[in-house]
């Protein structure tokens, strides 16, 4: 005969367990990793890589109206990686075709130097050509996974916006790993997801569309699959 304290027992058993299978997986069900938008579906995707000649691309200092230091990007001989060498100062490499609602997706890794730190770079979104406006996408070593900029407000004056106190888990991995983003540009939202997981929005993105890009500071970096995807 099943009594009420036979069910109680099997009842706290069944909860001991499945907390025990929490703790010991923390969670990996609830955390799986999700396909980056082009593994999960390869059509339609522009190839953006910039030819060896740099042609169609355009360095800008930052901040804006500075001075370029010496060239610091070029094209391996294979054409399938973009390697900023990280000694030619502070700018901006900027794709010269302008994209709305569009999702940029790449892969990076730092070049790692032993006993360096503090490595530094990052992404951009609905740029301006000038880069007075900017969105951008953080990444140091194994740390950032986060978005901020300017953008424009309501009002037509830029304002400046970060996701830092947001970002728990920014799932960047460290220098000499490769990593795979993807920022997607809809509406006013701007979504930044890092190696399987989202990790931030942006909401009141205030440029319908604009330039995509890479930023050197400082740091030798590599970067290959530049694509993007419009949206419809």
């Amino acid at each position: 005969m099943i009594t009420l304290q036979n069910t109680a027992r099997r009842g706290f058993s069944r909860w001991i367990f499945a907390w025990l299978v929490l703790a010991v997986t923390g969670g990996v069900a609830a955390a799986a990793p999700v396909p980056s938008a082009m593994e999960a579906d390869s059509s339609g995707w522009v190839d953006v890589m910039p030819p060896a000649d740099l042609n169609g691309w355009s360095r800008v200092p930052v901040p804006p109206g500075g001075e370029l230091g010496k060239q610091q990007w070029h094209v391996e001989e294979s054409g399938k990686t973009l390697v900023c060498d990280g000694d030619g100062g502070h700018d901006m490499l900027l794709c010269g075709r302008e994209f709305g609602d569009a999702v940029f997706h790449f892969e990076f890794r730092y070049t790692k130097v032993e006993g360096k730190t503090g490595y530094n770079s990052g992404a951009y979104a609905r740029n301006s050509k000038d880069g007075a406006i900017w969105h951008q996408a953080q990444f140091g070593d194994g740390n950032g996974g986060y978005l901020f900029g300017e953008t424009p407000g309501a009002d037509g004056s830029k304002k400046f916006f970060t996701t830092t106190k947001e970002v728990k888990d920014g799932r960047v991995k460290p220098a000499g790993e490769w990593n795979t983003l993807k920022i997607t540009a809809r509406g006013s939202s701007l979504t930044l997801w890092v190696n399987g997981a989202v990790t931030c929005e942006v909401k009141d993105c205030g440029n319908p569309k604009g330039l995509v890009g890479l930023e050197g500071e400082g740091y030798r970096i590599e970067f290959r699959n530049l694509k993007v995807k419009e949206l419809r």
